[in-house]
């Protein structure tokens, strides 16, 4: 241990000043813990279709003046947004976002411990806070303090030697709040911490700050915190989003927890019946060194439950430990998609904490304000003891949680295999609780031939490392486990110190259906297997190649036709997509095959070779074949998910959203191609106008629909004759799917598969054989049936033609799901510009 153990408490419970709310009539128990079903975690996706994002109707005056940022404090003058009196959190008598900015300049003006810098920018143009309380330090010191975070991670044996860095390196601990918008109160807790941490007196405040960093995500989702939403302003869940950065947040969260590299971290939500403090219960992430987690995991979770209970609200007596109190897959720590799970990666002991009093949805509507108030004022104290125990607990235990730090990364670097962790390694843990993996020695995304996409492999390899991922690019050819590859392949040495991150994205996963009756969310998500790069598992070999450290994926764009030719692109990524979308923006006319090849004039070979160098596509000279059908830019009418509007947008389709209430408001079906439905709309609920211009539609337009609410349309409207089969609703992951150009995997959430398939109905793709799950959860349910094997060999999306002229089609996976699978993208657009009217292709 490296430093000596303090005992005494370094914050007291100050209960007084809140006894009145202590006092207030005890609720009625609360019930035990279910599993949690959130806004898109499956079924809800089909139910409410996507809008356009609000947009700011003032922006802040001024810009934000940023001091000197060689040493602390790095103080920032914030520039103050207007107040806004529809911000929903002025209701609970919370501090609403306008005002969060005065009150960190205030702070800032009182202290020379805090910092603040605006670290980002939210969806809708908002300021991302990032406060540091830390003692002041000189330049020099700051840089020492940057050369010992680094030598933990790029050279962790040494790091365990060093004495200065045992004696003087500050230890950092990361706190996250509000990261779904109307869970408000950890945003109140953490600047009432901040305020009392910056001007406190107390020598061992001072001492606190001396030998710590305590950094603060002040709120991690403005734009839902004003509008009172769960998810961004563009719908997304942002504590769904980490292995995938496809939203401004997440990117943010993801850098803070990277360059902060904090040895433990909170992430403060909110509401569950009792306060919830992980660490979760099973099934646990396979690629974790479990037992330098769990033990200060359980640890520091059972001391903010005792902390927590001594705060005295009736309210808050129940705490539920998920570890030691949920059964296996309610309260999972499975998928990397979480704050607390992801920051785990990067070398932190991490928390959920879910405060224990609802305020928002219904209640916050139906409740009377006082009460609202009541239940705000107890959160934020039970989410402000959380951290104050936390940080008591981190600086009691610093040098045990650096070392535990540095032995992950350790491990890593070294290759050495995940430790047995016995049954009772702390009180609770047994076989139910043992997840472990045998890492490969590399992964390989090779060059040339073998690589089915360029652009996808460059995409993957840019993910790879915004994550600290360590990839290389070799400067020769070279062979390794039996294969040959040429230069300017990348290669991933799975000795490294943040090896579990590289295989969380680039393994299979496993299927975990027999380990769990549930599971809370998504269960399988390989990079490798659905971002549409081809990349080799290498178990051995030797690795000595000579290569180069990666910072940015070599270009990928270019032009290979000669001047005066026309061009050609084949849609098989969601890049290639852009660049039509954009080329027939830019109003040129370009042409289709039925193979997905669009043709490009030569007339257009200077846009062709901006937009090739933008998306990092291919354009190559014309092959022998038919002409193709003229291609349109498609206008979309997309009763969709939020996730699936922002993919489709950002695919440069012209989009339209729409839903049963748009519809039945007199929306304009003139002037659109293709009508999209898997979310927010049903036929039989359309008044007769709109119903009859849904059908005058179908006589010229074209359909595709995804999961249970585009079925029940299909047959609603007597489209394509085929029976949707559904699958379990929480079935998810990994399947092995065959089309026409051989075996692939997809994704699904809810599947679906197509029997009883009509004349003219064509199967674009099928289940694989047999069980076609390759990782995730998926169960027959309780009578017995839907189970993958019913599944397997059956369509998963089919196309056709219905007698009006309508071109459709379906898909029983999940393509576009929450921007994740993005070797999958292309699919979709595939299938609108076939829909569309252009020659027959569908998914692809």
């Amino acid at each position: 241990m490296r430093r000596k153990l303090r005992l005494v408490p370094l914050f007291a419970v100050a209960l007084t000043a809140l006894a009145t709310l202590a006092a207030a009539p005890a609720e009625a128990q609360p019930a035990p813990v279910t599993k949690g079903e959130e806004p898109a975690n499956g079924p809800e996706r089909n139910e409410v279709a996507a809008s356009d994002p609000a947009v700011l109707t003032a922006a802040a005056a001024g810009e934000n003046v940023a001091g000197s940022r060689a040493g602390y404090p790095r103080q920032t003058r914030l520039r103050v947004f207007p107040e806004d009196p529809a911000d929903r959190s002025i209701k609970l008598g919370l501090v609403p976002y306008h005002g969060i900015a005065p009150r960190l300049n205030a702070v800032q003006a009182r202290s020379d411990r805090v910092s603040v810098e605006v670290v980002g920018r939210s969806g809708l143009g908002r300021d991302l806070y990032l406060v540091t309380l830390t003692a002041p330090e000189r330049p020099a010191q700051t840089r020492q303090q940057t050369a010992w975070r680094e030598l933990i991670e790029n050279d962790p044996a040494r790091a365990a030697r060093d004495r200065g860095l045992d004696r003087d390196y500050k230890v950092p601990v990361w706190i996250n709040n509000n990261i779904h918008g109307n869970e408000w109160e950890g945003t109140d807790a953490a600047l009432r911490l901040i305020e009392d941490l910056a001007t406190s007196r107390d020598p061992k405040v001072r001492r606190l700050l001396e030998e710590h960093r305590i950094y603060f995500n002040v709120t991690a989702n403005p734009d839902g915190r004003v509008a009172g939403t769960r998810g961004n302003a563009n719908g997304f869940d942002l504590n769904r989003d980490f292995v995938t950065s496809s939203q401004p947040e997440g990117v943010v969260m993801r850098e803070l927890v990277e360059h902060t590299q904090p040895v433990m971290v909170l992430d403060e939500h909110g509401y569950i019946d009792g306060t919830l403090i992980e660490p979760t219960g099973p099934p646990h992430g396979q690629n974790y060194d479990f037992d330098l987690y769990i033990r200060h995991g359980l640890a520091n979770g059972l001391e903010m439950e005792r902390a927590v209970k001594a705060l005295g609200f009736p309210e808050a007596q129940q705490v539920i430990v998920p570890f030691r109190d949920i059964p296996p897959g309610e309260w999972d720590g499975w998928a990397p998609i979480y704050t607390s799970q992801y920051a785990m990666f990067h070398g932190a002991v991490s928390y959920t904490i879910e405060i224990p009093l609802q305020v928002n949805n219904d209640l916050y509507d139906t409740l009377p304000v006082d009460e609202l108030r009541r239940r705000a004022t107890i959160n934020a104290a039970v989410s402000e003891q959380t951290m104050r125990t936390t940080l008591d607990y981190v600086d009691r235990h610093a040098g045990e949680l650096v070392d535990n730090q540095i032995e992950i990364f350790r491990r890593g670097a070294a290759g050495e295999p995940q430790r047995f962790v016995p049954d009772g390694f702390v009180p609770g843990f047994g076989p139910e609780d043992r997840f472990t993996t045998r890492f490969p020695r590399a992964y390989v995304i090779p060059a040339g031939p073998a690589q089915r996409s360029a652009v996808a492999a460059a995409r993957l390899v840019d993910h790879l490392v915004a994550h600290d991922v360590r990839v290389r690019q070799a400067e020769r050819a070279f062979r390794l486990g039996g294969r040959d590859y040429p230069a300017g392949s990348y290669l991933v040495d799975m000795h490294q110190p943040k090896r579990a991150l590289a295989n969380v994205m680039l393994e299979t996963g496993r299927d975990i259906s027999g380990d769990a009756p549930v599971t809370f969310d998504i269960a399988g998500w390989s990079h490798r297997l659905l971002w549409g790069a081809s990349v080799d598992v290498v178990t051995g070999g030797d690795l000595r190649v000579p290569s180069r450290p990666v910072l940015v994926a070599a270009p990928t764009g270019r032009v290979d036709a000669p001047p005066g030719r026309d061009l050609a692109i084949v849609v098989r990524d969601g890049n290639d997509a852009k660049a039509v979308n954009d080329l027939l923006g830019r109003g040129f006319e370009l042409r289709r095959r039925a193979d997905a090849t669009v043709i490009v004039p030569a007339a257009a070979r200077v846009a062709a070779i901006e937009v090739a160098d933008r998306y990092g596509v291919r354009f190559t000279q014309v092959p022998a074949g038919p002409p193709g059908a003229v291609l349109r830019r498609p206008t979309v009418a997309a009763a969709v998910a939020a996730d699936e509007l922002f993919v489709l947008r950002d695919m440069g389709f012209d989009i339209r959203p729409v839903s049963t209430a748009i519809l039945n408001a007199g929306f304009d079906l003139s002037r659109i191609d293709v009508l999209m439905v898997s979310s927010g709309l049903r036929f039989d609920q359309l008044d007769p106008p709109a119903a009859a211009a849904v059908e005058a539609f179908l006589t010229r337009g074209g359909v595709v629909t995804r999961g249970g609410t585009g079925s029940r349309f299909n047959a609603a409207t007597r489209l394509l004759d085929v029976r949707a089969v559904a699958g379990p609703q929480d079935a998810n992951g990994i399947v092995s799917i065959v089309d026409s150009s051989g075996s692939g995997q997809s994704l699904v959430f809810s599947p679906q598969w197509f029997t009883n398939l009509g004349t003219g109905v064509t199967v674009e793709q099928r289940y694989g054989a047999g069980n076609p799950l390759l990782a995730g959860h998926w169960r027959p349910g309780d009578d017995g049936t839907g189970g993958p094997e019913a599944a397997g060999g059956q369509p998963a999306v089919v196309s056709g033609t219905d007698e009006r002229g309508a071109r459709v089609v379906m898909f029983g996976t999940e393509p576009l799901f929450r921007a994740h699978p993005k070797g999958l993208f292309a699919q979709v657009a595939n299938a609108v510009y076939w829909a569309s009217g252009t020659t027959r292709a569908a998914a692809r």
